[in-house]
């Protein structure tokens, strides 16, 4: 980008740096751009009262990422014209975190060829330091080197000679940081030439003469690249005086503060109610597999092209999932947006009730302290898939404390406040985003790596919580962490083995999410599945039964045939979906809430694919509907006799807390599923995979007595147990089969978009969530009476299953489906022989009789059974036990 076109997006009628011009003396001196580069802050700081802060970094100051990207590359390719192209081969480029992480990267991109390193302040267990120095004026000094290439430092990866080192940083002030790091990693690896690279250059001439001496001490040649060069006149006394100037200003915003709460409390109810904060949803980028979320442990070239082939697409997801935001229209006709000059200050901005109704045409990209390229490259992509019709800008967060003042001559206005959220090695604090409230964004797309999207992150007084209060629209996209293959395989620094000829690890799958796989909306569950939708699966029904009874294959190995229901049917489900809704609502809030109580305030819900899927949902959203909780969701598979999917175990291992992990079904027959999870979390742990899973499910009903964790022990019809994949977001039943799924792959699953008109999944939930409120005051006893209950499970479902099974000779306790849900499962998956109804049983049953009747199934009536209804398998089936329209064989 031309340096004209820089300037028209920097300046401003008034110097962002006058109000701490005026009062404290401070002078900004140096060539025309300067003040158009920097403005003045004021922070808590022992050492330097003062901050410049850049308006074309995108850090603290909301930029458009073209300019901050283009600044960047514009450093670099200055630098590959200092150097020449062989030498610029040969270079590596070393960014600063926090604030640099991101310029450093641009640098590296205006190389075009140079691999790239950032330090970093997060500690990664397994990968071994290369190095460390100090930043003397900094708030958090500590700076690691963590490249998961060793060679990295020394010679770019490429085993030559030593390379040119190219130091990137926004701002050289004194020049001590880049003196250490010089100093530490020529004693390392010496070499004749740095680069040192910076937007501006504000040393004072004893400062520069410091470093000339040097560099003619180590002998080596150090060049220097930079946009604008200065100086900041400091009066006497200005660290104290800016001191107490903070101070001042912090009172009175106190009392300010204050003053508006008191007057909050006093305000009528209705004008309370009308400020309900912004949505908060997911948008699954499908980030590029094996392609590093930043620099952190190094960025080759060949990861620069992965990224530079799939940021068109991800964008297109950004658009995609901004113009499906409630009350936002549709961000492929964004219309017509203001120009940058048109853009409100922050005293100006609309509230985020103003966005409703109308398209986003100012966007944030929001960042989180050190992951700065990534979402300044979502950024630009997103820029460019929008067009100019809509104004994009980018920020980030950041761990430096900086004193806001709403002021047009200030860099400052806004900020802030939220934990930190990435469990940072120096512990629990808080965190900043600065000029962002009141900046009139109708949407914003928060970027965090998985490893920062943790409790903290979705907190009511979290990032995504804060963000809310002062947009039309949250946006949330996780990148994978990027986890080394030279990681020490214990999880503790050491000193790590790279696996033979530095093979890679195999790369985990990434979630699949609607409307690309099911229904369902992308926030509401994450499928860690593969998609098998072009693979022909399904068999008759007989055949499946004959080969499952005869062991010549396992249920996971094929699907049945998706039943399609009658008009009769369909109706049925309509009016049991009516009758039961406020039920299922009272029993999908009492199971949440006894989840929330007992797991902590932000559990990750897994649910056991497919019947759990849609509880799972239910839960998530009372969560969010009852407590403002965006709770993570995803659907894993189970099967029986085979075990949980391993692979998916560790995806959820690599992205969040195994103890915040709650299983979740739909309900419990005699409880295989229950013994069959703890097992396979047993075996899961025992073969090396990462420990801290709770095997305890949660389900919506325990008719069985099988779990601690429940929303009812009543056996009554839930009616996404009448239907198969149209009520489950037009997803299969799980399949596991060995030439399909391999070692590192989840289990696969179906997505039937042809069966779109006749899906209920959505009326479904709607339905239920509808009722949420209604029956809010007896969830809440019902809870706390459970939680004060003993709820042991007392496996008096399975006691009758061995019982029945015994009695009508079946003699396997596989072939007793007990319970409404799994009986409805007999009669559209299996061949049944016979259902056992308990006497008596009223409208729960009504589905069970007419699809009965409909595949000439007797129902016996029998006293003393512990669930409504009972469906038996025929026990001895082949396809001969069947007439020729699959009806069963009475006596066979």
């Amino acid at each position: 980008m031309s340096e004209r076109a820089t300037r028209e997006e920097t300046v401003d009628v008034v110097w962002s740096g006058s109000w701490v011009a005026e009062r404290l003396g401070v002078a900004l001196e140096g060539d025309g751009e300067l003040r158009e580069l920097l403005g003045l802050a004021l922070r808590r700081n022992p050492k330097r009262a003062h901050l410049l802060v850049s308006n074309v970094l995108g850090k603290h100051v909301p930029q458009r990422p073209s300019v901050v990207h283009g600044a960047g590359c514009e450093l670099g390719e200055r630098v590959r014209a200092l150097l020449g192209d062989r030498e610029a081969r040969r270079a590596v480029v070393l960014g600063y975190a926090e604030t640099a992480t991101g310029l450093g990267h641009a640098v590296a991109d205006g190389l075009r060829d140079a691999p790239y390193l950032h330090s970093t302040r997060r500690p990664v267990a397994g990968v071994e330091q290369a190095g460390g120095f100090e930043e003397s004026h900094s708030h958090a000094t500590s700076h690691l080197l963590l490249p998961e290439d060793r060679d990295l430092l020394a010679s770019g990866g490429t085993g030559a000679d030593a390379s040119v080192l190219v130091l990137v940083d926004d701002e050289f002030s004194t020049g001590n940081t880049v003196l250490n790091t010089i100093r530490a990693l020529h004693a390392l690896h010496p070499r004749e030439r740095y680069v040192i690279v910076a937007l501006v250059d504000m040393r004072s001439a004893d400062d520069r003469d410091r470093l000339t001496a040097f560099a003619a001490e180590i002998g080596a040649r150090v060049d220097l690249v930079t946009r604008s060069t200065g100086t900041v006149a400091l009066p006497d006394g200005v660290l104290e005086r800016g001191q107490a100037l903070v101070a001042a200003q912090e009172a009175e915003q106190a009392a300010a503060q204050e003053a508006e709460q008191a007057g909050r409390a006093e305000a009528p109810a209705e004008a309370v109610e009308d400020a309900h904060p912004a949505p908060v949803t997911r948008v699954d980028l499908d980030w590029p597999a094996g392609v590093p979320d930043g620099g952190r442990h190094g960025f080759t070239p060949a990861h620069r092209a992965a990224l530079e082939a799939a940021l068109p697409a991800m964008a297109d997801r950004i658009a995609a999932g901004l113009g499906d935001a409630p009350g936002l229209g549709d961000a492929a006709g964004l219309g017509d947006a203001p120009g940058p000059g048109d853009a409100p200050g922050p005293g100006d901005a609309p509230g985020p009730g103003d966005a409703a109704g109308t398209a986003p045409r100012r966007i944030l990209v929001l960042g989180s302290e050190e992951l700065m390229y990534a979402p300044l490259r979502l950024g630009t992509a997103l820029e460019a898939a929008l067009g100019a019709d809509t104004e994009v800008r980018y920020s980030t967060t950041t761990r430096s404390p900086v004193l806001a003042v709403d002021d047009p001559g200030y860099a400052i206005r806004t900020r802030l406040v939220f934990p930190a959220h990435d469990d940072p090695a120096d512990g629990p604090g808080d965190r900043y985003a600065y000029n962002v409230a009141g900046a009139g964004f109708d949407a914003v797309v928060a970027v965090v790596d998985s490893t920062a999207d943790t409790t903290e992150l979705h907190a009511p007084d979290g990032l995504l919580a804060r963000l809310a209060e002062h947009t039309g629209h949250v946006l949330l996209a996780v990148l994978p962490s990027y986890v080394p293959a030279t990681a020490a395989p214990t999880g503790v620094p050491g000193t790590p083995t790279p696996a033979p000829e530095r093979q890679e690890p195999p790369v985990l799958p990434e979630p699949l999410r609607g409307p690309d796989f099911s229904s369902y909306a992308p926030q509401d569950v994450g499928w860690l599945l593969q998609d098998l939708s072009d693979t022909q699966l399904e068999a008759p029904t007989e055949e499946r039964e004959e080969a499952i009874q005869s062991g010549g294959a396992h249920y996971a190995e094929s699907l049945p045939v998706e039943y399609q229901p009658s008009a009769e049917y369909q109706a049925l489900f309509t009016a049991a979906l009516e009758a039961s809704a406020a039920r299922i609502a009272r029993a999908v809030g009492t199971v949440t809430e006894t989840v929330l109580a007992e797991r902590g305030p932000r559990p990750v819900l897994v649910s056991l694919a497919r019947a759990g899927t849609p509880v799972g949902v239910l839960m998530r959203r009372w969560a969010q509907h009852r407590h403002g909780l965006d709770l993570p969701h995803y659907a894993i598979s189970i099967v029986r006799g085979r075990g949980i999917d391993a692979t998916a175990l560790r995806w959820l291992a690599a992205h969040h807390d195994p103890a915040d992990v709650v299983f979740v079904d739909g309900w419990t027959g005699k409880g295989a599923i229950t013994r069959e999870l703890a097992a396979a979390i047993t075996e899961f742990e025992a073969s090396g995979g990462p420990a801290g899973f709770d095997p305890e499910i949660s389900v919506l009903a325990d008719p069985g007595g099988c779990v601690r964790t429940y929303g009812t022990r009543e056996d009554f019809l839930i009616p996404s147990a009448c239907l198969n994949s149209t009520v489950s977001g037009l997803i299969s039943r799980t399949v596991l089969r060995a030439d399909l799924v391999g070692p590192d792959d989840f289990h696969g699953g179906k997505f039937y978009r042809e069966l779109a008109d006749s899906d209920v999944s959505g009326l479904f939930l709607d339905t239920i969530a509808a009722r949420f409120d209604e029956v809010a005051g007896q969830v809440e006893e019902e809870a706390k009476e459970l939680l004060a209950a003993d709820r042991a499970p007392t496996w008096e479902g399975w006691a009758a299953v061995e019982r029945i099974s015994e009695e009508y000779g079946i003699h396997d306790v596989n072939l007793v489906k007990p319970g409404v849900g799994e009986t409805t499962r007999v009669l559209l998956r299996r061949v049944p022989w016979k259902i056992l109804a308990k006497r008596g049983a009223g409208a729960d049953l009504e589905h069970i009789r007419l699809l009965a009747e409909q595949r000439g199934v007797p129902v016996e009536e029998v006293d003393d059974l512990p669930y409504s209804c009972v469906g038996l398998i025929h026990p001895r089936f082949t396809r001969g036990a069947t007439g020729a329209d699959g009806k069963a064989v009475q006596g066979a």
